[in-house]
């Protein structure tokens, strides 16, 4: 154990090195990163950097493009063909500001605020009585200036028509497919996982101090770890699934905490520097011991997904394909976290969708601290 995680920092320390003179694009990830974006996105080294540098200027624009379009906000997605921030605004006069803010403005048929309120009100009515099964899952989307819900191929019957009357009274809604999401634990096989109570395996997200975070559906408060080598790990300190999914797990036994995500010597280790929100359009890895690195889009936020075990909310749609095991872990943007590994569908074989649960708002709930080099 301890030999593994002294490699992992010898790799960082080794990045850290480089870093120290290198410029703004290739000092925010990590050549497994940087690899696994050309792979997955068809890029040039180069043109994979260039992406990065230009997402991280659009990720710390956002804060200040968004109180420069005040009430006119209507939502906000990085553009890779403009290599910048766009930013929709409902009234023309917010243009100007907003382009001094960094970003690029664009015109939008609806606040962002009406569109969260909108989605706010279908959260309700779903709180009150399940959504459908047949429903997958409900999100906003400032790009259409509606609410999307998407449906499993092939739904319909009076529940489905009764939840989609609801959510259109609530706001615009624009109808979508796509298979049914699950999570993405596992049972025992071999890689390099943390294993709950002797028989489900679910990936590491992020270390924080004292532990690290990672998926709730993975285990409930008290259930018992152990680590890739067999010694335990420690427990679940706190556990939500459904509504949330999202833990924390207290450990102890000589273990301890390093601000990398591993690459289990597939790539690279990456270094965690923070958790800047990446906005929608913006790039984003996943890390997991099942599949490992693989890569995609961040395709929306504040998404509700409907699995069989219940709905959970606020969580972020991507493009990134993943399998059984990668559950709980890391979603990364250059050097920043993002969230854990929640659920999805397909494979990444044939190609799928993902959900993480932000990392920030796990976070905020348990009091905790990003371990950050």
């Amino acid at each position: 154990m301890r030999r593994r995680i002294a490699l992992a920092l010898g790799g960082a320390a080794v990045l850290t090195a480089s870093l120290a003179t290198a410029s703004l694009s290739p000092a925010i990830a990590s050549p497994g990163l940087l690899a696994a974006m050309q792979r997955d996105f068809g890029l040039t080294a180069a043109q994979a950097e260039a992406r990065l540098g230009q997402e991280m200027t659009a990720t710390r624009v956002l804060p200040a493009a968004q109180r420069a379009a005040g009430a006119a906000f209507g939502g906000a997605w990085f553009d890779p063909a403009l290599g910048k921030l766009v930013v929709g605004v409902t009234d023309p006069a917010a243009a100007a500001a907003v382009r001094q803010a960094g970003a690029e403005p664009t015109t939008a048929r609806i606040s962002a605020a009406k569109l969260d309120a909108a989605k706010a009100a279908i959260d309700a009515s779903a709180k009150a009585e399940p959504a459908p099964a047949a429903v997958s899952s409900w999100r906003t989307d400032p790009r259409a200036g509606s609410v999307v819900v998407t449906l499993r191929p092939g739904a319909h019957g009076a529940d489905v028509d009764a939840f989609l009357a609801k959510a259109r009274k609530a706001g615009p809604v624009t109808v979508a497919t796509a298979p049914a999401a699950e999570p993405f634990s596992a049972g025992t096989v071999g890689g390099d996982p943390y294993y709950i109570n002797g028989n489900v395996r679910c990936s590491i997200g992020f270390s924080v101090q004292g532990g690290f975070v990672s998926a709730g559906h993975c285990g409930g408060v008290g259930s018992s770890v152990v680590g890739w080598d067999g010694s335990a790990m420690g427990s679940f300190a706190g556990s939500s699934f459904p509504g949330n999914d999202y833990s924390f797990i207290r450990i102890g036994n000589g273990w301890w905490t390093a601000p990398v995500v591993l690459g289990w010597g597939t790539v690279s280790d990456a270094l965690v520097r923070g958790s800047w929100v990446a906005p929608a359009g913006t790039s984003v890895c996943r890390s997991g011991s099942t599949t490992h690195w693989h890569c995609g889009t961040v395709e929306g936020l504040n998404e509700t997904v409907n699995y069989s075990q219940g709905a959970v909310y606020q969580v972020t749609r991507t493009s990134v394909c993943a399998e059984p095991g990668d559950s709980g872990g890391s979603f990364i943007t250059g050097d920043q976290a993002q969230g854990v590994t929640s659920g999805g569908w397909g494979n990444c074989s044939s190609g799928g969708e993902t959900w993480f649960q932000p990392v920030n708002e796990i976070l905020q709930t348990y009091g905790l601290s990003l371990v950050t080099a």
